[in-house]
């Protein structure tokens, strides 16, 4: 496992597969993750979950835990042309779910 040298919150995260549609995709596994994000996770995805943006609070916890890991690795490889085009739109989109 890989561990971040960045400073900043540092978080794990563990994904286990507690079903599967097909059987033959079954995987025994956990994948863990230490992480590190300049924001504090926890609270963002109260925030998130406070805006009732969603059907669940579980949707809110997903949609918040995944856009924070995206735009984290963003932040720290701005300068890769595959986010070029689209760092723009992030930070719009940021600021309108900031204002929602």
């Amino acid at each position: 496992m890989s561990t971040p040298t960045k400073k900043g919150n540092r978080y794990k995260l563990t994904l286990e597969q507690v079903a599967v549609l097909k059987e033959e995709k079954k995987v025994d596994q956990k994948l863990e993750l230490e992480v590190v994000n300049h924001d504090e996770l926890f609270e963002i995805v109260e925030k998130v979950k406070s805006k009732e943006l969603f059907n669940s609070s579980e949707e809110s916890t997903e949609f918040a835990i995944g856009l924070k890991l995206f735009t984290e690795v963003m932040l720290r490889n701005k300068n890769h042309p595959l986010f070029e085009e689209l760092q723009p739109h992030i930070f719009e989109f940021m600021t309108k779910l900031k204002k929602s």
